[in-house]
């Protein structure tokens, strides 16, 4: 799949999340095997507008790459100013969020919204690849509900505006994370238009992974199935190179992932936030460790690096030694 200089066959990408895909995770998840990373959703007014929350979110780093700067937005000329602002970032691409479900998000012409005013869908995806010289792709959904399924449409509008992949949520905006993703669209699409076409949707374990590529798209992208199990990119690459499943993670590795990843969040947004901030991943990472629920809540009441790196420690050694 060739997008701009990315050339990479089959990609895993990371899907941009609000609140999860920050640069700590996607470095995270960068090792553990993903192809290509994207950052959260940010808002095009924000950027144009330099407010200094919104730019944190599109820093990117080398170590990343190749990396895309996901942005949304209602209006065309902030599109457009904010692919020229990010070009100086040099992401490696662009992506167009036009899925988003969020009510207040859709309420603006945002995300999903522009699934109901195809004709903005157009100005916006066309404004944002005049604004750069890097490639622009696009993220959406199959339509605004299952009575006005507009994806075929919208997959030849978005290669006519100059997109060079298009990646599809295979729900409807109305199903936001509900019921089942009909993977089935991905075949009608390739069979629609030339540019790369990406898979998202349902993907949690690496047999998803091989089924999704079954349906002759460019490559998969992961969300959700990230967020509890960062993992699964190299899990699946080994599934798919020999049909086995890898072993679990030891409880050794997952809790020096852990303290990895509180590492780099607090290089990034320094010790008490990055602490406090990081809460929401003792989840993923500790989930059906044993006796873990204590270790847990003591961890969720500390604020400082630290004793964090100690409690985790102690409980690895605990652990080692029950089964010596």
């Amino acid at each position: 799949m060739k997008i701009g200089s990315v050339d990479i066959e089959k990609p895993l990408c990371l899907a941009p999340m609000e609140d999860v895909t920050e640069l700590p995770f996607r470095l995270i998840c960068k090792r553990l095997g993903a192809d290509i990373v994207y950052t959260e959703f940010t808002s095009s007014e924000g950027i144009i507008r330099d407010i200094p929350r919104i730019m944190e979110k599109i820093q990117i780093s080398e170590d990343e790459r190749p990396v895309s700067i996901q942005i949304f937005g209602g209006r065309p000329e902030a599109m457009a100013g904010a692919a020229e602002v990010i070009e100086k970032l040099k992401p490696d691409f662009i992506d167009v969020n036009c899925g988003c479900w969020v009510k207040n998000h859709v309420a603006r012409n945002e995300g999903a919204g522009l699934l109901r005013d195809l004709p903005l869908f157009e100005k916006i995806v066309k404004a944002t690849v005049k604004g750069t010289k890097l490639p622009v792709t696009v993220k959406t959904r199959l339509g605004w509900d299952d009575q006005s399924i507009v994806i075929l449409d919208v997959a030849k509008m978005v290669e006519a505006a100059g997109a060079k992949a298009l990646t599809l949520h295979c729900r409807t905006r109305s199903q936001a994370h509900s019921g089942f993703a009909d993977w089935s669209w991905l075949e009608k699409i390739k069979k629609t238009i030339s540019i790369p076409v990406i898979g998202n949707g349902d993907i949690t374990c690496p047999e998803d992974v091989k089924a999704m590529l079954e349906t002759d798209c460019d490559g998969v992208m992961i969300g959700r199935g990230a967020i509890a199990n960062p993992w699964i990119f190299r899990e699946t690459k080994h599934y798919l190179r020999t049909g086995e499943h890898m072993p679990e993670p030891s409880i050794e590795e997952k809790i020096n992932t852990c303290i990895d990843h509180l590492n780099l969040n607090v290089q990034y947004k320094g010790e008490e936030y990055g602490v406090k901030t990081f809460r929401k991943h003792y989840v993923g990472y500790l989930k059906g460790l044993p006796n873990i629920a204590p270790v847990r809540s003591e961890l969720m009441q500390m604020v400082m690096m630290e004793p964090v790196i100690e409690r985790l420690q102690k409980y690895l050694n605990e652990s080692v030694c029950e089964k010596i």
